[in-house]
């Protein structure tokens, strides 16, 4: 299979020539050479293999930018609004707009092949899977800058487009697509060239359908009515429902456009602080009852709070467990939290992952120090069998003094994601479920009861994490997480306003008692609400995408507000998010969360008309703080 992708791509790069290293390459005439020279599926197969994203744009892109954002690893970059010129440009320019000129060519040169009469059976199935997957490509763009230009990749000189245009138009393309696949066609190109459903027909109208809900419901803040009618109507088409039918693509090894996104050693991959406080106590399943005996005297009372270290862990963040280092394991947590992540110091636990290889003391050396303000040692801390995250933002000062904030103490991504061995997948049964219950929750027809979509949506998603055997205990749970969210469909009562938590002063050793107060997420329904039914189904969702769709629950966060993001520590100013200070951290603002990426410079120097339509479409400044057209504005 690999072979036959490689003599692909040879094949395209010598008859097409195309450059992928300026901005104008969008404006240019995709036609170059004779259509009658390559097929159809050549395009789609080097479209889809392009967005899989080689290790280059990965880390730049689905790592330093989407886990950032979307809260599913601790980096200091979009979540306290930086960006990165070059990253954006050889995203834009390079990568994203090449994979949306590939599938295009796909639909043009199928058009042709049929008008002349040299296509084959199966060519117009072909142009319907590459209206599908270009669908999506253009979604990703979008979702990330805002206004395309939707003919952009058909001629010359495109007129750009705001982002409801966009997705009207992405809208109509998947209704017209999937009900123009003709599911009998007994013929099909050569598998290998589509490697995510080996051309079977009904599991990409099955995801066709499944892409139109996600981008229906992204519109359901702003414009209902024609979410409604697009989601009722792609539920209807059938969707993807099993695990089986994912849209994944297989990752590989070295260098290449299917190495996997996750595998940069330099990349710690770290568990958030925001997936930590909504996975702590959730489901009430006890560590004692997922750990092995050996662990067991590391568990810690349910009533515990940690050890306050109060001059040495920021407090200047809404982050509900700061202040505090956890010196053992929860009483209780979700089961994906062990399945997903590692126990720092558990080196017998075979997912247990120890990059950088060429350093492996970052991963080992659990012992680390706590300084006092001279730059002496106060206290040697080990964090084997511990269980704690740290804040993104400043911790200043503070956090100087502060050597614990280390990859040898912190959970991190386990094995499995890590090695380029895995799938990577872009749609997955357990979304489908969290939209119809969405879905139902806002009264739109669909067929099934919310609660009945939301429990096998996190079925779904605890067989693909292999702890199903917890699934119906966690079901029933109504333990409140961090959040002040549970489980349970019908428990939606509100968490108490304060609970006493036990706690040992650390530089004392006297114990004493903590009023923990759950956070107040001020940017949905005013704060007033942890407990709701569209927290469950988003937490959920948060949880289930992880660790392959943080572009999706950044953009629920965007959309909603869902779930709850911490503010970003400010012991000192933070030079790219000043609105963020010492006066205000206690609430949350959709100014304090990025929105999106700037446009490259590249674009703004080389196609100044282009540039200024676009921002103009955008109804903003070209600012990482500029909300999108569907998201939450203020």
């Amino acid at each position: 299979m690999k072979v036959i992708k490689n003599k692909v791509l040879l094949l395209l790069g010598a008859l097409f020539l195309f450059s992928c290293s300026d901005f104008e390459e969008i404006n240019v005439d995709p036609l170059a050479a004779s259509e009658d020279q390559v097929q159809v599926e050549y395009f789609i197969n080097r479209s889809i293999g392009g967005a899989q994203q080689n290790p280059h744009i990965a880390e730049r892109v689905f790592v330093l930018y989407w886990k950032a954002a979307g809260r599913m690893d601790r980096i200091n970059s979009l979540p306290v609004g930086y960006s990165s010129d070059s990253w954006s440009s050889d995203y834009y320019n390079g990568y994203v707009s090449t994979w949306l000129k590939d599938v295009t060519n796909a639909v043009i040169i199928a058009d042709k092949h049929i008008s002349s009469g040299k296509g084959k059976a199966y060519t117009n199935n072909l142009k319907q899977i590459a209206r599908i997957w270009r669908a999506y490509i253009m979604s990703e763009m979008t979702d990330n800058f805002g206004p395309i230009p939707v003919e952009g990749f058909e001629g010359e000189n495109p007129e750009y487009n705001s982002v409801k245009e966009v997705y009207y138009h992405m809208l109509e393309e998947l209704k017209e697509a999937t009900n123009a696949i003709d599911e009998s066609e007994p013929t099909k190109p050569n598998s290998n060239l589509d490697p995510a459903f080996g051309y079977d027909y009904s599991k990409w109208k099955k995801y066709g359908n499944s892409l139109r809900m996600r981008l229906a419901m992204r519109l359901s803040e702003v414009d209902e009515t024609k979410a409604r009618q697009e989601f009722e109507e792609a539920v209807t088409g059938g969707y993807i429902a099993t695990l089986g039918e994912n849209f994944q693509v297989q990752e590989d090894g070295g260098w290449n456009d299917f190495t996997g996104v996750m595998t940069r050693e330099w990349n710690m991959q770290y568990l958030s602080p925001t997936l930590n406080n909504l996975m702590i106590g959730l489901g009430g399943v006890r560590s004692v009852d997922q750990l092995s005996a050996d662990k067991h005297g590391y568990i810690k009372p349910s009533d515990y709070m940690g050890v306050k270290y109060e001059n040495h862990f920021t407090e200047y963040t809404n982050n509900p467990s700061k202040g505090f280092w956890f010196d053992g394991l929860y009483d209780a947590i979700d089961p994906r939290a062990y399945a997903n992540f590692a126990i720092p110091g558990d080196f017998d636990n075979p997912q247990f992952n120890s990059y950088p290889s060429w350093n492996i003391g970052q991963t080992h050396n659990t012992v680390r120090s706590l300084l006092n303000d001279d730059g002496t040692v106060l206290e040697d801390i080990d964090g084997a069998f511990t269980w704690n995250t740290f804040s993104i933002g400043s911790w200043g000062d503070t956090g100087a003094k502060n050597r614990l904030r280390y990859p040898s103490t912190t959970p991190r991504l386990v094995n499995k994601y890590r090695q380029g061995e895995n799938k990577r997948v872009f749609f997955a049964s357990w979304e489908s479920y969290f939209l119809i219950a969405e879905a139902a929750v806002r009264g739109w027809n669909v067929p099934m009861s919310g609660k009945d979509a939301y429990e096998k949506g996190i079925i779904e998603s605890f067989t693909y994490t292999d702890v199903s055997q917890y699934a119906g205990a966690y079901i029933s749970s109504t333990s409140y997480n961090r959040a002040g969210t549970s489980v349970s469909w019908t428990h939606t009562a509100e968490p108490p306003a304060t609970v006493t938590m036990n706690y040992t002063d650390g530089y004392t050793n006297v114990a004493g008692t903590f009023d923990f107060r759950y956070p107040v997420n001020t940017i949905y329904r005013n704060g007033t609400v942890k407990n709701d039914l569209l927290n469950k189904i988003i937490t959920q969702k948060f949880i289930a995408q992880t660790p392959w769709l943080p572009l999706e629950t950044w953009s629920d966060h965007r959309r909603l507000g869902l779930p709850f993001f911490e503010n970003p520590a400010v012991e000192d100013p933070l030079t790219n998010l000043p609105t963020l200070t010492r006066s205000n951290y206690l609430t949350n603002q959709v100014g304090f969360f990025p929105q999106r990426l700037k446009y490259p410079s590249s674009f703004e120097n080389n196609v100044p008309n282009g540039y200024s339509q676009a921002v103009g479409l955008l109804g903003g400044e070209d600012s990482v703080f500029t909300p999108l057209w569907w998201a939450k504005q203020n």
